[in-house]
């Protein structure tokens, strides 16, 4: 009866118990593992805090560092830019020098090449390469090769001018760069946790192909900079050879014309001292056929006075010729008057001797009167090429520092 009341589908009292010892200890199990957890979430979130945190900072201050570097790199960027583009415009103005230079060369060659030119219309025996000419070709021969010097020294400043330009461009692209760099940087600098707006970046943890190491960073610069101080120490000492240059020429291109000046100075008072002297010449050869001439008329005077004891001497002879007889005699009067009439002929075909000599002397002196006329025209001609045309031209030559 007692089998018969009990339900199969009932616990035991026992199991009852133990279940619910089970279940405390189970849930005091549980309870223990929850607040491990919980102090173990506790602990790991505040080491996660403070990772991060130092992590921030860490990054902050890295962040600081490169700007600071950046900035350093800017700086250094900043006056390289401004010593080369100062030594760029210094630069330009000894082009502008150089330039002025070779253009104030083309006058005084010029000049001496027409002083050459007009010296060919020089005649006669004053067609001579004299000292003058032999100073007028040095002078063209100098101007030439300083021409051509300042040419190359204006090439060698263009190329000069566009490598600062290279680098001065090198720098600006560098100083861009470092500048948006900076911005960038500056921005991150200011993000905070608290930052509003702020969003997840995809992608954000990668390296591009084009990301260079902080080395090559450094590097890079770093040769801009040093391209940059080397092509301003260039472009130093191509100033200062320059400077150099410029004074040499243009105490070179004084000297000469100088030298050029003196010659004419010395040609045109030895010139005038020979004209004086051919002058001095004429007038006494001048002075010589008038005293000629009035031989001439003398001679000629004297012989016509001789007509008249010839006429009467040889008139005698003839008269005397006609005595009578015996009185033909060669008595002392025929003797006399035939030594008389052969005495007058000869003194009167001594006086036309006398006479032709005198007429050839006049006629050589008529023939030197010429050519000494003829020879001081030269000589004027002369003086006119050097002292009007030549030295009166080289008088607007004006040489300065260039």
């Amino acid at each position: 009866m007692a089998r018969l009341l009990q339900d199969p589908s009932k616990f035991h009292p026992s199991e009852w118990a133990t279940a619910n010892m089970l279940q405390r200890v189970s849930t005091e199990y549980q309870k223990s593992r929850s607040e491990c957890m919980i102090a173990e979430s506790w602990r790991l979130v505040d080491e996660i805090e403070k990772t991060t945190q130092k992590t921030q900072s860490d990054v902050n201050k890295k962040i600081e560092q490169r700007r600071e570097e950046i900035k350093f790199w800017k700086q250094e960027l900043d006056n390289k830019l401004e010593q080369i583009v100062h030594e760029t415009e210094v630069l330009l103005t000894y082009k502008n020098r150089l330039e002025r230079a070779l253009e104030s060369c083309k006058e005084p060659l010029v000049i001496a090449q027409k002083c050459l030119l007009y010296r060919e219309r020089r005649v006669g025996m004053d067609l001579v390469h004299d000292e003058v000419e032999k100073e007028l070709v040095k002078e063209a021969e100098v101007l030439q090769g300083i021409m051509a010097l300042l040419g190359r020294t204006l090439e060698q400043t263009n190329e000069q001018i566009r490598q600062n330009r290279s680098a001065k461009y090198n720098l600006e692209m560098d100083l861009k760069g470092k500048f948006t760099a900076l911005m960038i940087d500056d921005y991150c600098a200011r993000l905070t946790n608290d930052t509003p707006d702020m969003m997840y970046a995809d992608n954000a943890v990668k390296i591009e192909g084009n990301f260079v190491s902080p080395k090559d960073w450094v590097d890079f610069s770093n040769i801009n900079v040093e391209k940059a101080d080397k092509q301003r120490n260039n472009s130093l000492a191509l100033r200062a050879l320059i400077d150099g240059i410029l004074s040499q020429t243009a105490n070179d291109m004084r000297k000469h014309c100088e030298m050029v000046n003196v010659a004419f100075r010395n040609r045109v008072k030895e010139v005038k001292n020979v004209k004086h002297k051919l002058e001095t010449l004429l007038a006494g050869v001048m002075d010589e056929t008038a005293s000629q001439e009035k031989n001439i008329a003398a001679l000629k005077k004297a012989i016509a006075d001789k007509e008249g004891p010839a006429k009467v001497a040889q008139s005698r002879l003839e008269a005397r010729s006609h005595r009578p007889n015996v009185e033909l005699c060669y008595d002392r009067v025929q003797c006399s008057l035939m030594s008389e009439v052969k005495e007058i002929t000869k003194n009167i075909q001594r006086l036309k001797d006398a006479l032709a000599q005198a007429e050839k002397e006049l006629k050589g002196l008529s023939r030197q009167q010429l050519s000494l006329e003829a020879e001081i025209k030269v000589k004027e001609n002369t003086l006119y090429i050097d002292e009007v045309l030549c030295m009166q031209m080289r008088e607007s030559v004006y040489l300065n520092n260039f």
